[in-house]
């Protein structure tokens, strides 16, 4: 290759570099590696209730620095302006950061806030929970809540009321202690993806109506205000029979059992016997006072005569169903001729309704973390926001990747050293399967239990597989009922005492929207398995 032909080619690998870098630039919005010191560019709220501390720390085990939530049990707010609002309304929009739970999350909330323009005269030390914006997104965890947030709030264009969006059945937030990206990208196209780590964990559509709560496009039609139910609207589908009558030997008077007149007293039955006799062996304590204490009476035994008898003390006749029992008459049901159905009130126009394109985006101005958390730790670091997926990608491969797989060697060393590696990892996968099933859309009436269950047990790490089985046993019940509707008995399994105490809750609370006949073969199983009471008399059999 000639000389000239040779410079051609690095002019021309210099021209498309330099326009490679150019548009990185172009598209980067705002990048935040928390690499120098904080003070200046972002700005600490000063409102009252903000009384966290926050630091620039390195992440532990890495030289890298972050923005630390230094203490516990505090509000945290901050806030840093862009230098100029960014439209979502044009191309792609990519959110991204990283977050380190140093210390782990049992409640807190480590999401960011896209503000919107602020009114007139805000400056940003005044920024709170009250400081408009436009996305909310990232994780929170507290009690029955485990998601990753994504909050959008759209203003009406009818009613000019901002209404917040929020994302359905979102991805929960992982649960060990190392550094994990969270990414956001809106598409000119409508669509949304929610990425952990680089994998796409949810994806959306902002105007599809079953990705959002409420729908950013209201239902054309909404039930009349206004509209009553006539007094005469007879919804009873069945009532008794006005011509029946009770049958003249009908005894509603009758008792449920009787006396069991062909019983006989068991040969050998001691009557003069007690069942419980002062235990021979007692003997009065030395330091006992009568005065204070009262007369000391030796502490009851079994009789043990009555062991080796039919029974003790005196005998009655056992009881047994009474043949003429019938209980209270009541008229059988008919059809109802006067049935109307389900009163509702009618559908009218929904004053609100508006069709929509695209969804009118309120512009970003601002980034802001504002949150209270009952845990320290939480390190927050590169913070982008970028017109371009592939700068995300790259910022991933540069600063999030290299970090997570030294953490990540750092947690699999120390678990084979503990010799609780394979413990841990089964542990994992457990609970991130329960996670996906507590956030099946049918099990959203169960999802309060079935997260408290999930959340008690990943705070006993020395779980054994035995109790993580049966706690997935638990679920599978809950499942296997609503599939079929509960009318079988599913194969009873005992867990162990520390599962049991916290599952039988949840079985108490899953039947509380189940039908009459449920509850009655619930109470028969708990009578079954109720702790029994002193010794049972002989004679009571």
């Amino acid at each position: 290759m000639g000389v000239s032909r040779r410079f051609a080619l690095l002019l021309f690998v210099a021209f498309v570099s330099f326009q490679l870098i150019s548009a990185s630039d172009d598209a980067t919005i705002l990048y935040e590696s928390f690499d120098e010191p904080f003070d200046g560019r972002w700005i600490v709220s000063k409102k009252d209730e903000y009384q966290g501390v926050w630091k620039h720390s390195k992440s532990e085990g890495h030289e890298d620095y972050g923005l630390l939530v230094s203490e516990k049990a505090r509000k945290y707010a901050i806030v840093k302006e862009l230098d100029k609002p960014l439209s979502l309304k044009d191309g792609t929009v990519v959110l991204q950061y990283e977050v380190r739970l140093q210390e782990g999350l049992e409640c807190g909330g480590a999401y960011l806030k896209y503000l919107r323009p602020q009114e007139a005269g805000w400056i940003a030390k005044e920024f709170d929970n009250d400081s408009p914006y436009t996305i909310m997104f990232g994780p929170d965890k507290c009690g029955a809540t485990n998601k990753v947030h994504f909050i959008l709030k759209h203003k009406n264009p009818k009613s000019g009321e901002y209404i917040e969006h929020h994302l359905k059945f979102p991805p929960t937030v992982p649960s060990d202690k190392l550094t994990h990206l969270y990414t956001a990208i809106l598409k000119p196209d409508n669509d949304l993806q929610i990425l952990i780590d680089g994998e796409e964990k949810k994806k959306a559509n902002f105007l599809a109506g079953d990705d959002f709560e409420p729908p950013l496009v209201p239902a054309e039609t909404i039930p009349d205000p206004d509209d009553k139910k006539p007094e005469d609207w007879d919804e009873r589908e069945k009532i008794p029979d006005p011509d029946a009558k009770k049958p003249e030997d009908w005894d509603e008077d009758a008792p449920m059992e009787i006396e069991d007149e062909e019983a006989v007293k068991p040969e050998g039955w001691l009557d003069d016997e007690p069942e419980e006799i002062d235990d021979p062996e007692a003997t009065k304590p030395e330091d006992w006072d009568d005065e204070e204490d009262g007369l000391w009476e030796a502490p009851k035994i079994d009789n043990p005569k009555c062991e080796t008898s039919p029974g003790c003390g005196e005998w009655k006749k056992p009881t047994k169903k009474n043949p003429a029992y019938k209980g209270k008459w009541h008229a059988p049901l008919i059809d109802n001729p006067n049935y109307k159905g389900i009163w509702k009130p009618k559908d009218i126009p929904n004053p609100n309704y508006f069709e929509l394109d695209k969804p009118d985006f309120e512009p970003i101005a601002a980034i802001g973390i504002e949150i209270w958390t009952m845990q320290d730790g939480i390190l927050f670091d590169n913070i982008l926001i970028s017109k371009d997926e592939k700068v995300a990608e790259s910022y991933r491969e540069t600063t999030w990747k290299p970090k997570f797989e030294v953490e990540k060697e750092k947690q699999k060393a120390e678990e084979v050293a503990t010799g609780s590696d394979g413990l841990a990892g089964f542990q994992k996968k457990v609970f991130d399967l329960l996670y996906q099933i507590a956030d099946i859309p049918f099990l959203e009436a169960y999802k309060l239990k079935i997260l408290d269950v999930i959340e008690k047990g990943e705070k006993q790490p020395n779980l054994t597989i035995g109790i993580l089985v049966s706690i997935v046993v638990v679920f599978l019940t809950i499942l296997f009922k609503l599939i079929f509707g509960g009318k079988k008995k599913v194969p009873k399994v005992e867990p162990s005492p520390t599962v049991a105490a916290e599952s039988s809750g949840n079985q108490e609370s899953s039947s509380s929207g189940e039908k009459e006949g449920e509850k009655e073969e619930e109470t028969t199983e708990k009578e079954q398995t109720a702790a029994p009471a002193r010794r049972k008399s002989r004679r009571d059999n």
